[in-house]
């Protein structure tokens, strides 16, 4: 598997990957997450893809995952109050949203969130608390839970981890 920034081109493979996340959460318990306000919104793709910050995973020239990554110092908003717990430290690190696989292979998500953390060696990434099969995966990943974080899109409140 390889990781590439995404370009326009990729748009309507990606929204078809989110497509199929979609389904997967709410088939495995996970109804709330992205579901009834279909996120991510195409306009938030585009913009991800016009800002450098959206990347995607091929495997023989297929597009197979997609996730959203940025690092630096302060960069996420919704991470500026923790509540439950505390962050390690404030120094600059990286940030995984939007991550989504096609199902076609296993290990996608844990390639695409270890080549992230490879780039910044200090990741953040929240998931849902409904979203077990994440949780499961970042533990195994080596990441630790933090606290609670809340984002603007809804009223669920959202795991948040460090590694």
């Amino acid at each position: 598997m390889q990781i590439r920034h995404a370009t326009e081109e990729d748009f309507p493979r990606m929204m078809e990957i989110y497509a199929y996340a979609r389904q997967f959460m709410a088939d495995h318990g996970n109804p709330n997450q992205w579901g009834p306000t279909n996120w991510p919104p195409e306009a938030l793709i585009h913009q991800d893809i016009a800002q450098g910050c959206s990347y995607v995973c091929e495997e023989d020239g297929r597009v197979i995952g997609v996730f959203f990554y940025t690092s630096g110092k302060d960069i996420e908003p919704t991470y500026r109050v923790i509540e439950e717990g505390a962050w390690r430290d404030e120094k600059p690190y990286g940030v995984v949203h939007r991550i989504a696989g096609d199902g076609s292979r296993k290990g996608i998500g844990a390639f695409c969130i270890n080549w992230a953390f490879e780039q910044c060696g200090h990741l953040r990434i929240d998931t849902h608390s409904d979203n077990v099969v994440m949780q499961r995966l970042l533990d195994k990943l080596g990441f630790e839970k933090r606290g609670v974080i809340h984002v603007m899109e809804d009223n669920y409140p959202r795991f948040a981890y460090e590694k």
